[in-house]
């Protein structure tokens, strides 16, 4: 682990923005046993806030802590698949999450692909993907087929992530219907806040027809400009009205996210030292202080 990564110096937070210390969120304890994963979904319906972004550096500081972690790729559009340097589009139907997700044989480790990060592998996704909207939901149980694939990996991991596409179609209900939790990444933006207000109801809808344990673990407010009073404002608002629910640690504006997609690397790898970076190995922290993680 770089020797700067437990140093909060550079990193944003809600603590700072209301005039309060910042927790200490040490580094936690190995793990004396892997296994018997937290899965947890990385959702908002809105595209374009850092989904597939927090999915992976959160992921890759994680891993950096000692944790197995898995990330799912479950968007046809596969950000997340190329954020870790494979275009899951040249690859064949039988080596992505789809075939995983529609064969209840097939053998899913022969998927899961080793990132360039010690302890993060990931199922990769292509447009294929997209097909299973409609079978999934003409199928009886469809909603439970990602829960059914990953029941055979959760002894391998201490964590499993699953990025999301932005919509709440058959997709995002079978990773819901998988997950113990969600984290909801929030653009600090007027509309942000009015979104998550839809967005909470639906979750809800999930937790009281199909699964009952899914929680919120948090609300994580990401692209945010310190500069901006816009900013400033609309995350003032959130806490306000969510003031349990939102992640102290905050995700800052930086050039080094989209540099980190066109390398195939996570931040924490690709500019190890940054505010980025740090920011992520924070909120990785804080997730297994919260709970939310082992």
């Amino acid at each position: 682990m770089n020797a700067k990564s437990t140093f909060d110096d550079d990193v944003a937070t809600t603590a700072n923005l209301l005039g309060r210390e910042p927790k200490n969120f040490k580094i936690p304890a190995p793990l004396t046993e892997h296994g018997h994963a937290k899965i947890i979904s990385i959702f908002n319906q809105k595209g374009g806030v850092g989904k597939t972004t927090s999915t992976i550096n959160l992921g890759a500081a994680l891993a950096e802590l000692g944790r197995r972690v898995l990330l799912v790729d479950f968007d046809p559009q596969g950000g997340l698949s190329l954020g870790l340097g494979v275009n899951a589009h040249s690859l064949p139907l039988e080596n992505t999450v789809y075939y995983a997700l529609m064969t209840p044989d097939a053998n899913i480790d022969e998927i899961v692909l080793k990132s360039s990060v010690a302890n993060l592998d990931f199922l990769p996704a292509n447009r294929d993907l997209g097909t299973a909207e409609t079978t999934l939901g003409a199928e009886i149980g469809g909603q439970q087929y990602l829960k059914r694939a990953l029941a055979r990996l959760s002894s391998e991991y201490d964590v499993i992530l699953i990025d999301c596409q932005p919509t709440m179609g058959q997709l995002t209900i079978n990773a819901l219907v998988a997950s113990d939790e969600v984290i909801v990444p929030l653009q600090c933006e007027y509309f942000a806040l009015h979104g998550f207000i839809e967005l909470k109801g639906n979750i809800d809808k999930v937790r009281s027809f199909l699964n009952p344990d899914l929680k919120l673990i948090g609300i994580l407010a990401t692209m945010y400009d310190r500069k901006t009073l816009h900013n400033r404002e609309v995350l003032t608002a959130i806490l306000e009205k969510y003031p349990e629910d939102v992640f102290e640690t905050i995700i800052a504006k930086t050039i080094r996210f989209s540099e980190t997609t066109v390398a195939g690397e996570p931040i924490t790898a690709y500019a190890s030292s940054s505010g980025g970076a740090q920011s992520y190995r924070r909120l990785a922290r804080e997730l297994i202080a919260r709970g939310g993680a082992r």
